[in-house]
Order: structure tokens, then C-alpha cells, then sequence
């Protein structure tokens, strides 16, 4: 498994977008909907990193104080492998594996709850 970008969830998409574009100095990648959760996702990155920075805003959030870091994502060659060897080492499913138009995608929680994304791309 290969990591490669953190998603962390947002009250204000635009403002946040604004911050991390223009305050910090990232690059903005794009912006999309998120079906599965009817909320929306941008992407930015620093120059020179490989590493991306997802910003996660979703209409029916609970926001609140330390529930900013939304989940770690992972590159594997193979999701439903992977998702099992982990579910065998003690984390806990997510949301179930979905098979999505260019990726296929499952949610694990990690023995603190953390959420991490396993993903692949489709051939």
C-alpha cells in the first residue's frame, strides 16, 4: 500500500479552498461532488510534494472541534486484499467496497476509529 493524500473534512468548502490556495501558497487540483455522501471534495497540493491535500465537506456533517482529520488514503493494487489483511489485524469496516467508474474504493476504521481509504484504480 502506498500513501498518498489526507483528507481532512471542512465547514466552508470555498473558504477553505481560499485559505489553502491563496494563505498557504497550494495549488488547486479541482473540485467535484462526492456521490456516495451528496457532498463535495477539492484537491490541493504544495509544489514539489507528491502528497495531496483533500478537503471533504459534506451537507449533513456533525462538525465539530477534532473531527477535522476525515481519513488517510492509501494507493493498493489491491483493495479487497488489502481491506481483509487489515481487517484480520484489528480494524473495523467502514463502509462496504465499491466498485466506482474509475476506482475501486473500501473504508476501514483503524483500532482508534480513524478512517483510511484503500483504493485502486480500474483497468
Amino acid at each position: 500500500m502506498k500513501f498518498t493524500y489526507t483528507g481532512i473534512e471542512v465547514k466552508d468548502l470555498d473558504k477553505s479552498i481560499a485559505f489553502y490556495r491563496d494563505v498557504v501558497g497550494m495549488e488547486f487540483l479541482g473540485r467535484g461532488k462526492i456521490d456516495a455522501t451528496g457532498g463535495e471534495v477539492a484537491a490541493l497540493k504544495s509544489a514539489g510534494s507528491e502528497h495531496t491535500l483533500e478537503l471533504n465537506w459534506y451537507p449533513d456533517s456533525r462538525y465539530r472541534g477534532g473531527s477535522e482529520l476525515d481519513h488517510l488514503a492509501f494507493e493498493c493494487e489491491d483493495v479487497r486484499r488489502d481491506l481483509d489483511r487489515l481487517l484480520k489485524a484489528g480494524a473495523t469496516m467502514a463502509r462496504p467496497v465499491e466498485v466506482r467508474p474509475k476506482y475501486v474504493v473500501g473504508f476501514v476504521k483503524d483500532p482508534d476509529g480513524i478512517w483510511l481509504e484503500l483504493y485502486q484504480e480500474r483497468k
